[in-house]
């Protein structure tokens, strides 16, 4: 077969696509832009085989415009010249629709390059991305398109396009097929959301399946063979990357050991157990605090304990530290403490420290003033002493707030008890 199995049987309306009903669905935004033919300049985002290229082709059939394709992955600055070249000319005489596949490859200079005719109207974009575009596509490019993200297709929305591929095939190969149940659910269980690499799984399968009678016998055996780990794309650089990692880091602030565990998971899957330990680790101090204070120890121990075992046993102890982090009672009392003093001393205040703080441990200290009137707190009861510590500029600024925990009410308690009795 010279073209890939998805290429062949692409959608070529909207209503044959598969997912993204959020966008192409009945009232949908897209659909509308699409539906009017006034189309604007836009970049679709999202991950891969979710039906970026093939809206971007329904789009480019119903416009008069010339079609110009260009995949920055290869392209580069001369390709973008020569479609500027088109302009004005008879081909184009309706204007030009460039769709720029992976533009998050280009640089800002060859990005550049098409911002005059974005802008005057000869040439509308479409560009694609998997990488999120606010932080690779050029803000003044990025000003002027609308941004449309693409979801990952669903189990439920991929079967009927699986379902479409066999058939295609059969017809094709004019057999019929045998489908063991439960086979086209396994395979969009395995695809991760990507269409395109569910097409490649059908496609595969037809050619390792046996076949007599003219009949292909389609059988789960098979197709675990060839998914293996298909269903999980990752990329440690990509989007996806940080937003696993944001799943995991909220799902244990957030008290739900199910999800930090699922997370965790993804991660381990992808060979990655680097990320998620430093993230536990951070957040022992950031999340859980003075709420318990032994959970930076704990945590510590079982990374190490990761690191030592390697996978797959490291996933034993780095599931025990989500777990206990999830379950652990929380306070981010630490992390405003010293952010909120961060900002104080970015902001220039403080400057003077009081004399009484100051180096005394050298000859002429005393002349200048520095450390003289300083109180030992170890020479009083409960080793406290009232004295002035902060600068005198922020002197009444409050940066910890005790937690409403109880490790935290208890130091408070014990300290507002003693403070209390000196004070008065």
């Amino acid at each position: 077969m010279a073209k890939p199995l998805a290429d062949l049987i692409r959608p070529s309306s909207l209503d044959e696509v598969v997912g993204q009903r959020h966008l192409i669905g009945k009232n949908a935004v897209l659909r509308k832009i699409i539906e009017s033919n006034h189309i604007p300049n836009m970049i679709f985002y999202g991950p891969s085989g979710t039906g970026k290229t093939t809206i971007a082709n329904i789009i480019a059939s119903l416009t008069n415009k010339a079609l110009y394709k260009v995949n920055a992955t290869t392209a580069g600055s001369q390709d973008i010249k020569d479609v500027i070249s088109q302009i004005g000319t008879l081909h184009a005489q309706n204007g030009i629709l460039l769709y720029l596949d992976e533009i998050q490859y280009f640089s800002k200079k060859q990005q550049q390059l098409l911002l005059e005719y974005i802008e005057n109207g000869d040439i509308t974009l479409i560009a694609s991305t998997t990488e999120n575009p606010y932080f690779y596509v050029y803000n003044a490019l990025l000003s002027r398109s609308t941004v449309f993200e693409f979801k990952q297709i669903s189990n439920k929305e991929m079967i009927p396009a699986i379902e479409r591929a066999i058939n295609f095939l059969a017809e094709i190969k004019q057999n019929d097929v045998d489908i063991e149940e439960g086979l086209i659910p396994y395979i969009a269980s395995i695809s991760g959301g990507d269409c395109r690499k569910a097409m490649n799984i059908v496609e595969l399968l037809f050619e390792v399946s046996s076949h007599y009678n003219k009949t292909y016998y389609l059988k789960m055996v098979d197709v675990a063979s060839l998914g293996q780990k298909s269903s999980f794309s990752y990329d440690k650089d990509g989007d996806q990357h940080y937003d696993i990692l944001s799943a995991f880091h909220k799902s244990l602030r957030g008290s739900d050991p199910d999800a930090a565990v699922f997370y965790l998971a993804k991660l381990i899957e992808a060979g990655d157990i680097i990320s998620p330990s430093r993230r536990m680790l951070a957040m022992c101090s950031e999340d859980v605090g003075l709420a318990y204070p032994q959970a930076i120890s704990i945590v510590k121990s079982l990374v190490d304990s990761a690191f030592q075992l390697g996978l797959p046993e490291a996933r034993l102890p780095l599931a025990e530290a989500a777990i206990f982090l999830a379950t652990c009672p929380k306070s981010n009392s630490v992390v405003n403490a010293i952010d909120k003093a961060i900002s104080d001393v970015k902001k220039g205040k403080g400057v003077t420290i009081p004399s009484n703080l100051k180096d005394a441990h050298y000859e002429g200290s005393s002349s200048l003033g520095h450390g003289t009137n300083y109180v030992y707190p170890h020479d009083f009861p409960n080793h406290y002493i009232y004295q002035q510590y902060l600068p005198n500029d922020i002197k009444q600024e409050i940066y910890y707030e005790y937690g409403e925990n109880k490790v935290e009410q208890t130091t408070k308690n014990y300290w507002d008890n003693i403070k209390y009795k000196k004070n008065k």
